[in-house]
């Protein structure tokens, strides 16, 4: 099989990633999270459940699709950076049993609506633990765009900015997760404001380059 088509072949697992990722975390999570106050949420989730059922499945699938990702992507940029590759691997096989353990929070609240059993405790509960485990999640979401973007800058598979903006993207998920401890006024600051969009410009740029145009032979 053609580079090229290597390429494409990642572009749309990297695609399935994208757009099961921004339906659950984005869409549906506006739809059914937007409220801080726990007895709003959970009447929103009783009221919203098919959405909620569909928010879960889609957040299963996304993990299915990422876990893919890196192998076929390994299967071009190898050549280019074993160690790399292998480090791009094990970060995305390290976030999935945090992925998992925070989406069972999820499907938690899912059979609690569905019997009629929900509270605003187990709301507030549940979205705490979901929180933790989706933040330890994102360290990692993060760690795998380090390698994979040095792998980028060094093959030319694709355009080598977009193997900045990876890497930069790598840099904007820790700071995400590790800035608030550090700084009370991370979130308004200036480094979080220039960060912010790296990695959703990285990946997606990534995405639609391999599915469009596919793998470009490397260059050294």
């Amino acid at each position: 099989m053609s580079v090229r088509m290597q390429g494409r072949i990642a572009g749309l697992v990297y695609l399935g990633v994208v757009l099961t990722g921004i339906f659950t975390l984005a869409y549906a999570a506006s739809k059914l999270f937007g409220s801080d106050d726990p007895a709003i949420t959970a009447t929103t989730l009783a009221a919203k459940l098919g959405l909620l059922n569909a928010s879960n499945i889609a957040f299963l699938a996304m993990c299915a699709f990422f876990l893919a990702l890196p192998f076929a992507l390994a299967r071009f940029l190898a050549p280019y950076g074993r160690i790399s590759s292998r480090l791009m691997i094990a970060f995305v096989v390290a976030s999935i049993p945090f992925s998992l353990l925070a989406i069972m929070q999820h499907f938690e609240l899912a059979s609690l609506a569905g019997r009629g059993e929900l509270s605003s405790a187990a709301v507030g509960a549940g979205l705490e633990a979901y929180d933790k485990w989706i933040g330890v999640a994102s360290i990692f979401w993060g760690l795998w765009l380090a390698p994979l973007g040095w792998l980028v800058l060094k093959s030319g598979a694709i355009p080598r900015i977009i193997g900045v903006f990876l890497i930069l993207g790598c840099i904007e998920y820790l700071a995400e997760y590790f800035g608030p401890l550090v700084s009370d006024g991370y979130k308004a600051s200036q480094l979080r404001e220039m960060l912010s969009w790296t990695s959703s410009i990285g990946e997606i740029a990534t995405c639609l380059w391999l599915l469009v145009m596919g793998a470009r032979p490397g260059k050294d």
